[in-house]
Protein backbone atom coordinates (compact mmCIF):
# COMPACT_ATOMS: atom_id res chain seq x y z
CA UNK A 1 0.00 0.00 0.00
CA UNK A 2 2.95 2.57 1.19
CA UNK A 3 4.32 1.61 -1.97
CA UNK A 4 1.49 2.36 -3.99
CA UNK A 5 1.01 5.60 -2.68
CA UNK A 6 4.66 6.68 -3.02
CA UNK A 7 3.97 5.90 -7.08
CA UNK A 8 0.50 7.92 -7.27
CA UNK A 9 2.74 10.85 -4.75
CA UNK A 10 5.80 10.78 -7.60
CA UNK A 11 3.07 10.89 -10.20
CA UNK A 12 1.31 14.03 -9.31
CA UNK A 13 4.61 15.46 -8.08
CA UNK A 14 5.86 15.13 -12.03
CA UNK A 15 2.74 16.37 -13.03
CA UNK A 16 2.64 19.51 -10.94
CA UNK A 17 6.41 20.09 -11.87
CA UNK A 18 5.71 20.16 -15.32
CA UNK A 19 2.80 22.68 -15.28
CA UNK A 20 5.24 24.98 -13.36
CA UNK A 21 7.02 24.32 -16.20
CA UNK A 22 5.09 25.11 -18.59
CA UNK A 23 3.79 28.18 -16.85
CA UNK A 24 7.68 29.30 -16.91
CA UNK A 25 7.90 28.65 -20.69
CA UNK A 26 4.84 30.63 -21.00
CA UNK A 27 6.25 33.88 -18.93
CA UNK A 28 9.09 33.48 -20.79
CA UNK A 29 7.65 36.06 -23.63
CA UNK A 30 9.47 34.20 -26.12
CA UNK A 31 6.69 32.21 -27.69
CA UNK A 32 5.03 29.26 -26.29
CA UNK A 33 6.10 25.45 -26.38
CA UNK A 34 4.33 23.50 -29.74
CA UNK A 35 1.28 21.86 -27.50
CA UNK A 36 0.87 24.75 -25.73
CA UNK A 37 0.61 27.37 -28.83
CA UNK A 38 -2.09 25.17 -29.79
CA UNK A 39 -4.22 25.61 -26.58
CA UNK A 40 -3.84 28.98 -26.25
CA UNK A 41 -4.93 28.95 -29.84
CA UNK A 42 -8.09 27.27 -29.11
CA UNK A 43 -8.65 28.95 -25.90
CA UNK A 44 -8.46 32.43 -27.80
CA UNK A 45 -10.84 31.12 -30.10
CA UNK A 46 -13.65 29.72 -27.71
CA UNK A 47 -12.61 32.14 -24.70
CA UNK A 48 -11.82 29.18 -22.26
CA UNK A 49 -8.25 28.72 -20.27
CA UNK A 50 -5.33 27.28 -21.52
CA UNK A 51 -5.95 24.53 -18.80
CA UNK A 52 -9.63 23.90 -19.85
CA UNK A 53 -8.27 23.18 -23.53
CA UNK A 54 -5.52 20.90 -22.23
CA UNK A 55 -7.78 18.82 -20.61
CA UNK A 56 -10.59 18.90 -23.45
CA UNK A 57 -7.51 18.19 -25.73
CA UNK A 58 -6.23 15.33 -23.68
CA UNK A 59 -10.01 13.44 -23.23
CA UNK A 60 -10.48 13.87 -27.12
CA UNK A 61 -7.05 12.16 -27.62
CA UNK A 62 -7.52 9.50 -24.95
CA UNK A 63 -11.00 8.94 -27.29
CA UNK A 64 -9.22 8.23 -30.50
CA UNK A 65 -6.41 6.16 -29.03
CA UNK A 66 -9.12 4.20 -27.14
CA UNK A 67 -11.10 3.29 -30.34
CA UNK A 68 -7.94 2.15 -32.27
CA UNK A 69 -7.58 -0.40 -29.09
CA UNK A 70 -4.66 1.77 -27.73
CA UNK A 71 -4.27 1.14 -23.87
CA UNK A 72 -3.95 3.61 -20.91
CA UNK A 73 -3.62 3.82 -17.35
CA UNK A 74 -4.51 5.85 -14.23
CA UNK A 75 -1.29 8.06 -15.30
CA UNK A 76 -3.02 9.14 -18.63
CA UNK A 77 -6.03 9.81 -16.76
CA UNK A 78 -4.58 12.07 -13.99
CA UNK A 79 -2.16 13.50 -16.61
CA UNK A 80 -4.91 14.66 -18.86
CA UNK A 81 -6.97 15.85 -15.69
CA UNK A 82 -4.47 17.42 -13.49
CA UNK A 83 -1.76 19.22 -15.87
CA UNK A 84 -4.36 21.37 -16.89
CA UNK A 85 -6.03 22.39 -13.55
CA UNK A 86 -2.57 23.23 -12.29
CA UNK A 87 -1.64 25.14 -15.04
CA UNK A 88 -4.76 27.06 -14.53
CA UNK A 89 -3.99 27.66 -10.75
CA UNK A 90 -0.54 28.78 -11.28
CA UNK A 91 -1.45 31.18 -13.67
CA UNK A 92 -4.11 32.47 -11.53
CA UNK A 93 -1.62 32.92 -8.59
CA UNK A 94 0.41 34.69 -11.25
CA UNK A 95 3.44 34.25 -8.77
CA UNK A 96 6.06 33.92 -12.14
CA UNK A 97 6.79 37.25 -13.20
CA UNK A 98 6.30 38.11 -17.07
CA UNK A 99 9.78 38.96 -18.55
CA UNK A 100 10.64 42.08 -20.40
CA UNK A 101 13.70 41.54 -22.38
CA UNK A 102 15.62 38.67 -23.74
CA UNK A 103 18.04 37.49 -21.50
CA UNK A 104 15.79 36.88 -18.80
CA UNK A 105 13.49 35.33 -21.04
CA UNK A 106 15.86 32.59 -22.10
CA UNK A 107 16.79 31.93 -18.46
CA UNK A 108 13.00 31.50 -17.13
CA UNK A 109 12.41 29.51 -20.35
CA UNK A 110 15.58 27.10 -19.44
CA UNK A 111 14.81 26.96 -16.29
CA UNK A 112 11.42 26.00 -17.13
CA UNK A 113 12.27 23.24 -19.41
CA UNK A 114 14.68 21.77 -16.82
CA UNK A 115 11.37 21.98 -14.34
CA UNK A 116 9.37 20.00 -16.69
CA UNK A 117 12.73 17.54 -17.00
CA UNK A 118 12.05 16.20 -13.45
CA UNK A 119 8.78 16.53 -13.98
CA UNK A 120 8.55 13.78 -16.65
CA UNK A 121 11.27 11.54 -14.67
CA UNK A 122 8.74 12.06 -11.73
CA UNK A 123 5.88 10.68 -13.71
CA UNK A 124 7.92 7.76 -15.76
CA UNK A 125 9.21 6.48 -12.82
CA UNK A 126 5.53 6.17 -11.66
CA UNK A 127 5.04 3.53 -14.06
CA UNK A 128 1.81 4.33 -13.89
CA UNK A 129 1.14 4.73 -17.92
CA UNK A 130 1.90 7.48 -20.26
CA UNK A 131 0.01 10.75 -21.17
CA UNK A 132 -2.20 11.40 -23.69
CA UNK A 133 0.11 12.60 -26.23
CA UNK A 134 2.79 9.96 -25.69
CA UNK A 135 -0.27 7.35 -26.45
CA UNK A 136 -1.28 9.37 -29.88
CA UNK A 137 2.18 9.08 -30.99
CA UNK A 138 2.31 5.68 -30.26
CA UNK A 139 -0.78 4.67 -31.92
CA UNK A 140 0.89 6.55 -35.33
CA UNK A 141 3.81 4.59 -34.81
CA UNK A 142 1.94 1.60 -34.81
CA UNK A 143 -0.30 2.60 -37.70
CA UNK A 144 1.65 4.31 -40.03
CA UNK A 145 5.10 1.88 -39.57
CA UNK A 146 6.92 5.43 -39.32
CA UNK A 147 10.14 6.19 -36.61
CA UNK A 148 8.76 7.20 -33.23
CA UNK A 149 10.95 10.25 -33.43
CA UNK A 150 9.31 11.20 -36.48
CA UNK A 151 6.02 11.01 -35.33
CA UNK A 152 6.15 12.77 -32.11
CA UNK A 153 8.05 15.84 -35.12
CA UNK A 154 4.50 14.99 -36.97
CA UNK A 155 2.71 15.78 -33.18
CA UNK A 156 4.78 19.15 -32.17
CA UNK A 157 4.63 20.26 -35.90
CA UNK A 158 0.89 19.64 -36.67
CA UNK A 159 0.30 21.54 -33.16
CA UNK A 160 2.37 24.67 -33.44
CA UNK A 161 0.89 24.90 -37.43
CA UNK A 162 -2.70 24.65 -36.23
CA UNK A 163 -2.12 26.83 -32.80
CA UNK A 164 -0.40 29.90 -35.59
CA UNK A 165 -3.58 29.72 -37.38
CA UNK A 166 -5.72 29.97 -34.45
CA UNK A 167 -3.26 32.76 -33.55
CA UNK A 168 -1.42 31.27 -30.73
CA UNK A 169 1.89 32.98 -29.76
CA UNK A 170 5.33 31.35 -32.30
CA UNK A 171 8.53 32.88 -31.63
CA UNK A 172 11.91 32.00 -30.94
CA UNK A 173 10.75 29.81 -27.69
CA UNK A 174 8.34 27.75 -29.86
CA UNK A 175 11.99 26.16 -31.06
CA UNK A 176 14.18 26.37 -27.78
CA UNK A 177 11.41 24.36 -26.09
CA UNK A 178 11.19 21.76 -29.03
CA UNK A 179 14.74 21.00 -28.88
CA UNK A 180 15.93 22.24 -25.45
CA UNK A 181 13.27 19.43 -23.72
CA UNK A 182 15.35 16.86 -25.25
CA UNK A 183 18.35 17.71 -24.01
CA UNK A 184 17.27 19.09 -20.33
CA UNK A 185 15.68 15.12 -20.28
CA UNK A 186 18.98 13.55 -21.17
CA UNK A 187 20.76 15.25 -18.29
CA UNK A 188 17.92 14.93 -15.64
CA UNK A 189 17.65 11.15 -16.64
CA UNK A 190 21.45 10.80 -16.78
CA UNK A 191 21.71 12.84 -13.19
CA UNK A 192 19.47 10.58 -11.37
CA UNK A 193 21.01 7.19 -13.53
CA UNK A 194 17.38 7.03 -14.81
CA UNK A 195 16.75 4.50 -18.11
CA UNK A 196 13.08 4.54 -18.71
CA UNK A 197 13.07 1.84 -20.92
CA UNK A 198 13.34 -0.32 -17.71
CA UNK A 199 9.81 1.19 -16.65
CA UNK A 200 7.12 -1.38 -16.52
CA UNK A 201 3.96 0.67 -16.84
CA UNK A 202 0.52 -0.46 -15.94
CA UNK A 203 -2.58 -0.25 -17.87
CA UNK A 204 -5.50 0.90 -16.03
CA UNK A 205 -7.19 -2.60 -15.81
CA UNK A 206 -4.05 -3.88 -14.06
CA UNK A 207 -3.69 -1.04 -11.61
CA UNK A 208 -7.77 -1.53 -10.77
CA UNK A 209 -7.08 -5.49 -10.20
CA UNK A 210 -3.75 -5.14 -8.42
CA UNK A 211 -5.87 -2.09 -5.85
CA UNK A 212 -7.29 -5.15 -3.15
CA UNK A 213 -4.08 -6.32 -2.36
CA UNK A 214 -2.54 -2.99 -2.39
CA UNK A 215 -5.42 -1.87 0.09
CA UNK A 216 -4.76 -5.05 2.02
CA UNK A 217 -0.97 -5.00 2.59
Amino acid sequence: MIQFILRIFKLILGLFFCSVGIVMTMKASLGFAPWVVLYQGIASTFGLTIGKISILTGFIICFICFLFGEKFGLGTILDMILVGTFIDINLSLNLIPEMQNIFSGIALLMTGLLIMSFGIYFYINAGLSAGPRDNLMVLIERKTGLAVGLCRGILETSAVFIGWLLGGPVGVGTILSAFGISFFIQIVFSLMKFDPAKIKHETLDSTLKALPTFLKN
